[in-house]
Order: structure tokens, then C-alpha cells, then sequence
């Protein structure tokens, strides 16, 4: 008996088609500050420029160091526009002349980089993401520890609250992806010789984030998140050749009251990644929890949670129901849900709402759903 190959959908040639018109993205990853990501940047666009490609830098931050600055001589430079604020003048990428001057390739530095009050775009990836559906291709940089989904992971090893982030897809939807790989030793030698730092600042960041421990478990995550990323794009480039069926639908409820919700939506987008199935943050709305009965402060949380499921690439849903775990099940039913994610941390605070385990009448009543328990 022969099977006859599964058609692709209009929606996959849409695909194919707005990634044709779309400029393409280049991005240099490293582990950490200093491993040579911006000068890599800056050769290529010099390499690239003696090959008479329309090149021009976007925005370059140099922090000093001479033998980055010196890669931008021969190159054409967008001048930055300088915003007022607070009585100090900030310099910002100037998004509308780039657009205007329309170059082949512009080179953009810190993705990852929060704007400016006042700019049109509140994050830099977002005016990359603006040049990308112009046409125009960007070459740009970033460190491992600016992915949403890794936060949780770098506090735990570095002990720093990284501020700025950015969602994990937009690296996804980078066409290539070049890890910048420098040693601990390496590195740490670097930040002593002032190539990465002014003296006084280096002392500082060697006894603080740059410890050699750090920059070791920060070098395995970027090692380990380009593996995850080339495998990705090689999903990717499968899928638009061929409709893969979902095998797996991944969910995780939230409450108003939930502990560590931002730590279990990451690593609940991270599990999904991996599995390459959508996934479902759920708000389960009791009727103790109505609208009217809800404290502003306590929807504010909420909104911020489920808008940074929305960021991580996750579906945000509200479902309303007397039982949590019912109305769980429910959802997970209606929605062919294969696996539901639970925090450890949970057990506590849902067992003195409820009056018993959610996790344990999960565990019960769902014999065609996986649970998957994850600490948070």
C-alpha cells in the first residue's frame, strides 16, 4: 500500500513567501561581554563592503576599545539621534533614516537593547524586526543571557537580575546564527589587559559576574542553545517543505495567587520548544477570584504574566471554573492537551486554597495527559 505525501498548506507558501521579501537576519551569540562579537560584526561588514555590498552601521557601541573602533573607519555610519531625557541626552538608533537611506545590510549592536523614552519602539529587537520587513538584511549581536526563557537560569548561576531581554523567537527567526566562543581563561585574561573594560570596572566584574565559574556554565548554555537553534532551523526549513502533524499540545494554569509564575512560563516554553508543540497558559478563574474581587495590584500581576506567555511565544487563555483541576482537565480535553506543566512550589498554596493537592487530583484523573513537575 503506498501513502500518498502530505500536500503543503497556502498557509506554509505564505511563509515561504514573506520570508523571501523579508531581509534576512545575521546573529553573532557569545557567553558574555568582551569575547569579540562587535568586531566580528564589523569585519564582516568590511568584507562585505570591499565586495561591493551597500553597507552601512545602524548602531555600534565600541565601550572603548581600540581595535573595535577601528573597524568602523572605512565604514558609512547612519548618525545616531539623540533623545532628551531627564536632563540627560540619550543616543538611539536612528530607525527612520536607516529606512530612508534603505541600505543592503545595516549592522545593529545590543539587540537586546531597551530604547530610549520616546523612541517609536520600546526594545531595539522590534526596530531590527521593522528593517527585516522592509528588506533590508541585518547583521546584529547578543549575549546568551538576554533569551527571556534562560532568566530564571542565569540568576541562579550568576546571582544578577539580567533587566534587559529579549523573546527567545527572535532568534528563531534568525537565518544564521554564529557563536563567538572564547575560553574562561581566555576571557578572564582579556578583562585583566583592559580589552574589555576600563581598569576600575574590570576589578569589579571579575569579582562579581565575571568570576570563572560564570563565564564556564555561561559558555555550556550558549553551546547548548546553538545546538537548540541549528536544530530549529532545520525544523523550520522541514516544515515549510512538508506539514509535520502536532503530536503534542503543552499547558500550564495560572493563577492569580500563583508563586514563581514568570519561572514556570519559561521553563514551560522551553519544554515546548523542544518539543516543537504550542503551548497554553491557561488563568483558571475561580469565583473567588471574579473580576470585581480582585485587587488591582493582584490584576496587574496577572496581565503581566500572561503578557509574558505572549512574549514567549505561549497562547494566553482564560478559563473559568469553581474546581481547578477540573477545569484544568477540561481545557486539556477540549484542547488536546498531551502535556500539563506543574510547579513544585505549588503543592503548599494550592493545597490551602483548595483544601488538597491539584497536582495529586491531576495526577488522578488524568490518565491520557501527561504531568509534568518542574521546580520553580
Amino acid at each position: 500500500m503506498s501513502v500518498e505525501p502530505a500536500r503543503p498548506s497556502p498557509e506554509q507558501f505564505l511563509n515561504l513567501i514573506r520570508r523571501q521579501e523579508r531581509g534576512r537576519l545575521k546573529v553573532y551569540l557569545g557567553s558574555s561581554a568582551g569575547v569579540g562579537k562587535t568586531y566580528a560584526m564589523l569585519r564582516e561588514g568590511n568584507r562585505l563592503k570591499s565586495q561591493g555590498v551597500d553597507v552601512v552601521v545602524g548602531f555600534v557601541e565600541t565601550h572603548g576599545r581600540v581595535e573595535t573602533a577601528d573597524q568602523i573607519l572605512n565604514l558609512e555610519i547612519i548618525a545616531p539621534h539623540e533623545i532628551s531625557y531627564r536632563g540627560v541626552t540619550l543616543r538611539e538608533m536612528d530607525l527612520a533614516a536607516i529606512l530612508a537611506r534603505r541600505p543592503t545590510v545595516c549592522l545593529v549592536d545590543e539587540l537586546a537593547h531597551t530604547n530610549a523614552p520616546g523612541s517609536k519602539h520600546q526594545k531595539r529587537y522590534q526596530d531590527v524586526e521593522e528593517l527585516l520587513r522592509a528588506g533590508v538584511h541585518v547583521i546584529t549581536t547578543v549575549n546568551v543571557q538576554h533569551l527571556e526563557s534562560l532568566y530564571d537560569e542565569v540568576e541562579r548561576i550568576t546571582g544578577v537580575k539580567v533587566k534587559e531581554r529579549l523573546p527567545d523567537s527572535v532568534l528563531g527567526e534568525a537565518d544564521q546564527i554564529v557563536n563567538i566562543d572564547v575560553s574562561a581563561e581566555d576571557l578572564v585574561e582579556r578583562l585583566r589587559a583592559g580589552k574589555v573594560y576600563p581598569p576600575e570596572r574590570a576589578v569589579r566584574a571579575l569579582d562579581n559576574f565575571f568570576t570563572a565559574p560564570n563565564l564556564t556554565r555561561l559558555r555550556e548554555l550558549t553551546l547548548t542553545e546553538m545546538a537548540h537553534l541549528i536544530d530549529r532551523r532545520g525544523r523550520r526549513a522541514e516544515a515549510d517543505r512538508a506539514p509535520a502533524p502536532i503530536t503534542e499540545r503543552v499547558m500550564v494554569g495560572l493563577s492569580s495567587k500563583s508563586p514563581n509564575a514568570p519561572a514556570l512560563l519559561r521553563k514551560a516554553a522551553r519544554l515546548a520548544d523542544r518539543l516543537n508543540a504550542p503551548w497554553y497558559a491557561v488563568y483558571i478563574q475561580t469565583p473567588a477570584e471574579d473580576l470585581t474581587k480582585t485587587d488591582a495590584a493582584t490584576q496587574r500581576i496577572l496581565n503581566k504574566n500572561l503578557e509574558l506567555a505572549q512574549q514567549l511565544g505561549g497562547v494566553p487563555m482564560t478559563f473559568r471554573g469553581a474546581n481547578v483541576a477540573s477545569t484544568m482537565l477540561a481545557f486539556a480535553r477540549e484542547y488536546e492537551i498531551r502535556v500539563i506543566v506543574m510547579g513544585r512550589s505549588q503543592r503548599s498554596w494550592l493545597k490551602r486554597m483548595f483544601g488538597g493537592s491539584i497536582l495529586d487530583q491531576l495526577t488522578y484523573e488524568s490518565t491520557d495527559i501527561d504531568i509534568m513537575v518542574v521546580d520553580v
